[in-house]
């Protein structure tokens, strides 16, 4: 028979490749029209934030001609498409971003973000020439519009950096974007744009970083949002039924060493997603994040201190892992919400989720209806026991 541990290398394996099938969101351009009855040469499906890139280039005269449309979750957002001479990034890329002013009209702006973190968005002209900007906005979808004059170093090679990007805020007093959120499609947001033939080279497969998230994303949602639940949910009810002895202890202890051992897996990618992310922090998230790890260790080492079932400390033992294995249940189910709103891999992500947790949350009202079933009528059957007196005669 295959030890927990061997077990758990599999479920941990498994957990990886699934992690790896997070799709990301892809939507259609060319049904889009425009209000100018403007035409363009080619028409995008951007990876990321529903979001879609028309445009023309002229190679003759090195002038690219682009209409950016974007959905930000509020009318009070913003968004943004930019070049980057560089590297398919933010850091050092020239933005052009587009957002309601203080009267409430569209307008569109240009912004130099800093090479370094934490970057700096300074509203100044760009590396080179632009024009004919502007900006609208129609049931919630805005635009931007302008025309670039190519860089002749990105003009020569065909092909050059875009990253793009939506903000839910701008700042009223300053007049400029708040930060975006930190969700994978946000992060995700770059690639490559083909000049000449309108293809894009671009992240829309998950880049190494994104792959790392979604493998710490999964592993903790298996271990602390699913198997550990799963594994008082055994300890809790099975333990009842005398027939189920000592097997419920053996699928309790698996249960939840293995949910140790792949959220040990899923707390170092996190431990390692954090020190790579100098400027973002998700404080919550983490602090969660390292008290379950310390709860977790805590209450496997405490097996080995664990009294024997006549000894007169069983009691507080028995106190102490109870209010442990809940406080990291209740603590694991929530740090799952929390990853998801930071990781955003899609809706059916989160339903999928949702239904786990329901259907467990259903077992355990079944378990724990039937369990009270059958403890009351051993009360009532002891109850109703005829009194055993001196002698081993019946009491009349």
């Amino acid at each position: 028979m295959a030890s927990p541990f061997k077990i758990s290398a599999l479920l941990l394996t498994f957990c990886v490749s699934i992690s790896l099938t997070l799709p990301v969101r892809s939507q259609t351009c060319a049904s889009q029209t425009f209000t100018n009855n403007n035409l363009y040469t080619h028409c995008l499906d951007l990876p990321t934030l529903s979001s879609y890139l028309h445009f023309t280039y002229d190679a003759a005269n090195s002038t690219l001609s682009v209409a950016f449309f974007a959905s930000p979750s509020k009318s009070s957002g913003w968004i943004s498409w930019a070049i980057n001479p560089k590297v398919p990034a933010m850091g050092g890329a020239q933005a052009l971003v587009a957002f309601k002013d203080s009267k409430g009209v569209m307008s569109a702006k240009t912004y130099n973000i800093s090479t370094s973190t934490p970057y700096l968005v300074e509203q100044s002209k760009l590396a080179f020439d632009v024009w004919d900007t502007r900006a609208e906005e129609e049931s919630g979808v805005m635009r931007i519009f302008a025309k670039i004059k190519v860089p002749p170093e990105l003009a020569a090679k065909g092909t050059l950096n875009q990253v793009w990007q939506v903000g839910s805020n701008v700042d009223a007093a300053k007049g400029v974007p708040t930060i975006h959120d930190m969700g994978a499609p946000n992060l995700n947001s770059k690639g490559t744009l083909d000049l000449n033939g309108g293809k894009s080279v671009s992240s829309g497969g998950l880049d190494s970083r994104t792959k790392r998230k979604n493998i710490h994303g999964v592993l903790n949602a298996v271990s602390w949002g699913i198997l550990f639940p799963l594994g008082i949910v055994i300890a809790r009810y099975l333990r009842t039924f005398p027939s189920a002895d000592p097997a419920w202890f053996y699928l309790h202890v698996f249960c939840q060493v293995s949910a140790y051992a792949i959220g040990v897996a899923g707390w170092a990618t996190g431990i390692k997603l954090g020190s790579e992310s100098k400027g973002v922090q998700f404080s919550l998230h983490r602090n969660i994040g390292i008290a379950l790890f310390a709860l977790a260790t805590v209450q496997i080492f405490a097996l080995f201190l664990r009294p024997k079932k006549d000894h007169k400390y069983r009691f507080y033992w028995n106190i102490y892992h109870h209010g442990v294995g809940y406080a990291i249940l209740i603590l694991g189910i929530l740090n799952v919400f929390k990853g998801l709103d930071i990781l955003q891999p899609g809706d059916k992500w989160r339903t999928i989720y949702i239904i786990v947790i329901a259907v467990l949350g259903g077992i355990a009202a079944l378990l724990e209806l039937i369990t009270w079933i059958v403890v009351l009528r051993r009360k009532s059957s002891k109850s109703t026991k005829p009194y055993e007196g001196y002698g081993g005669q019946s009491r009349p």
